[in-house]
C-alpha cells in the first residue's frame, strides 16, 4: 500500500516518519480528526455469501457468527470479526487524550491511521523530561493504538523518544508496567485505562533511571560485535541459524560513531549506545516496503520486538 499523507498529522518539526499534514499548536480535537484522516466510523454488517452452483444465483445466505467491519466514508472492508468483537472507534482514541491535554498539560504531537485504517493510533508528548548528559535528553510520550483486524488490542503505552534522533523505544519494564493493553473481546474504557496506566512520573523515572544505567555501562568492541550478532542471528531454526549481516553491518556502523547522537558520552561506547543504535535502525534505516509500513514495523510489528529484545538484552548486561 502506498502511503497516504492525508492519513496523518502533526505538530512542531516533521517526525521522524516523514509523513503528514502540518497543524499549528493547541488546535482543537474535531481539527485534529480531520486532519489525521481519522474522521470517519468503523461500521459492521453480517457475513453473508452465495452458493455459485446454487439454482439460484445471487442468493445471500448468512453466516451469523462473524461481521464484516468496513469504513463509514469509503466503504472500504477492514476485517471480518466475530460478532463478540468490540470496535473502537478512530474518534475515541483522539478523544482519549482531551483531558489529558486540557487540563494534564499533555501535547498531542502526531496522529493517524495506517493500511487504510485497519490501525489508528496518537501519540502526546507528557511534559516529562529526563537529560542523561549534555545535549542527550529524552522526551516521554503517551501512545494509545488499536487495530480492527486481528492484529492489535488497544493498546496505551508510554514511549520514549530520543530529541537528538528521534528514536523511539516502548518503556517496557518489570512485567511492562508501562503498558495496558485491552482485548477486543472486552469494552474499551478510557477512564480505566488511563487509572492501570498510571499517568504519572513512577513508571518514567524507573525507565530512565535503568537508561542512565546504561549510559555508565562501558562496552569493549568485541562485546558490542557479540551483541549485535546475537540479537541478529535467527535461532528458531535450530542448526541453521543465521546470522543477518547486512543489519549487522549498519547498526555496528551506528554504534561506531555514525548514528545520530552515537559521538554523545552517554552513547559512546556504552551499553545505551548498543540500544540506541538498534532504535535507531529500526526507525530509521531498516529496509521496508514503505514509510507506513515501517512506522507500523517499528511500534506494533517486528521492529518494535526488534527493539524490545535489544532493551531485553542490553539490561542484562548490567547485572
Amino acid at each position: 500500500m502506498a502511503h497516504h499523507i492525508e492519513q496523518m498529522a502533526y505538530i512542531g518539526q516533521t517526525p521522524w516518519h516523514g509523513l503528514g499534514n502540518p497543524l499549528s499548536a493547541n488546535q482543537p480535537l474535531e481539527v485534529w480528526q480531520q486532519q489525521a484522516g481519522m474522521d470517519w466510523e468503523i461500521k459492521a454488517s453480517p457475513v453473508q455469501f452465495t452458493d455459485e452452483d446454487n439454482d439460484t444465483p445471487g442468493l445471500l445466505l448468512p453466516f451469523p457468527q462473524n461481521k464484516v467491519l468496513y469504513r463509514s466514508d469509503t466503504l472500504a472492508p477492514l476485517s471480518v470479526v466475530s460478532q463478540r468483537y468490540q470496535v473502537v472507534q478512530p474518534r475515541e482514541i483522539l478523544e482519549f487524550y482531551r483531558d489529558l491535554t486540557e487540563v494534564s498539560g499533555f501535547q498531542l504531537e502526531t496522529a493517524g491511521v495506517l493500511k487504510g485504517g485497519k490501525k489508528v493510533w496518537a501519540l502526546a508528548r507528557t511534559g516529562l523530561s529526563t537529560t542523561l548528559q549534555a545535549n542527550d535528553t529524552t522526551n516521554a510520550y503517551v501512545l494509545l493504538a488499536t487495530a480492527c483486524d486481528g492484529s492489535l488490542a488497544t493498546t496505551a503505552q508510554f514511549t520514549a523518544v530520543r530529541v537528538v534522533c528521534n528514536n523511539t523505544l516502548a518503556v517496557a519494564l518489570d512485567d511492562n508496567k508501562g503498558a495496558v493493553k485491552v482485548p477486543h473481546s472486552t469494552t474499551f474504557n478510557a477512564e480505566a485505562v488511563k487509572r492501570q496506566l498510571g499517568i504519572s512520573v513512577s513508571s518514567w523515572d524507573t525507565f530512565m533511571y535503568r537508561m542512565k544505567q546504561l549510559s555508565q555501562r562501558r562496552v569493549k568492541q568485541a562485546e558490542a560485535e557479540a551483541f549485535f550478532r546475537t540479537l541478529l542471528t535467527n535461532t528458531q531454526s535450530g542448526s541453521l541459524a543465521k546470522t543477518n549481516e547486512q543489519a549487522m553491518t549498519k547498526t555496528l556502523r551506528l554504534y561506531n560513531g555514525h548514528g545520530r547522537g552515537a559521538e554523545l558520552g552517554s552513547a559512546h561506547g556504552t551499553a545505551l549506545g548498543l540500544l540506541n543504535a538498534v532504535t535507531e535502525f529500526v526507525d530509521h534505516e531498516r529496509r521496508a516496503q514503505n514509510t507506513d509500513y515501517r512506522l507500523d514495523s517499528a511500534w506494533f510489528g517486528q521492529g518494535a520486538a526488534l527493539k524490545q529484545k535489544a532493551l531485553d538484552d542490553t539490561l542484562l548486561m548490567l547485572a
